[in-house]
């Protein structure tokens, strides 16, 4: 007879299906949480609940907050002037670790897509020309990943964009670093090249 305990196995699935979970790191999580103190799981479970209750898009950028509209759209400090375009709310934690940038965000919440059947519909491009509109926004940062999604949505939307008369601008990608020319491919030697710059 197999080993079946109901509960502990509706955990294994539940984590099972988190993004890069595979099985036995499903079951290594759940016989975790039942090995922690009853207060730490609970706390846990808490904060799944309250994460998935009040955390919502912002009005503005589409980044994920609590508020209506987010701490960075709200922040006066920021460059109003300057939109940096990601694919999801986790690019924006990057972005701001660095503490470099000092413009505005918003996020598509994904990639034009047709095998996946994603198209421009589906992406938050709507809400974005609506920023837009006003005329305050000078620059438009495409930092989409430089994947065949990335480009062809970065693309699409540049397109969408040049009528208005606003610079567009594309993420520089190249050489990492402290990488080694020896093992980088063609494409990130040739956007290394076109994104070089005087020195």
């Amino acid at each position: 007879m197999a080993y079946n305990v109901g509960p502990l196995n509706e955990l294994i699935t539940q984590f099972e299906r988190l993004p890069s979970i595979g099985r036995k790191t499903a079951q290594r999580l759940a016989f975790y949480i039942l090995s922690q103190p009853k207060e730490r799981a609970e706390r846990f479970a808490s904060a799944l609940t309250e994460a998935r209750e009040k955390v919502h898009l912002c009005d503005k950028c589409q980044c994920l907050t609590e508020f209506d509209t987010c701490p960075i759209c709200t922040d006066e400090q920021r460059d109003r002037s300057t939109i940096c375009v990601v694919e999801d709310p986790k690019a924006v934690m990057v972005f701001e670790k660095t503490q470099e940038y000092k413009g505005l965000y918003h996020v598509l919440h994904g990639t034009i897509s047709p095998l996946d059947g994603i198209g421009p519909d589906q992406l938050k491009i709507k809400e974005l020309m609506t920023r837009l509109a006003d005329g305050s926004v000078k620059e438009v940062i495409m930092a989409t990943n430089p994947t065949v999604e990335g480009e062809a949505t970065a693309s699409y939307i540049s397109r969408l964009i040049k009528p208005m008369g606003i610079r567009i601008t594309r993420l520089a990608y190249g050489i990492p670093v402290g990488g080694d020319l020896e093992y980088a491919d063609s494409v990130t030697l040739t956007r290394a090249l076109e994104g070089r710059n005087d020195i």
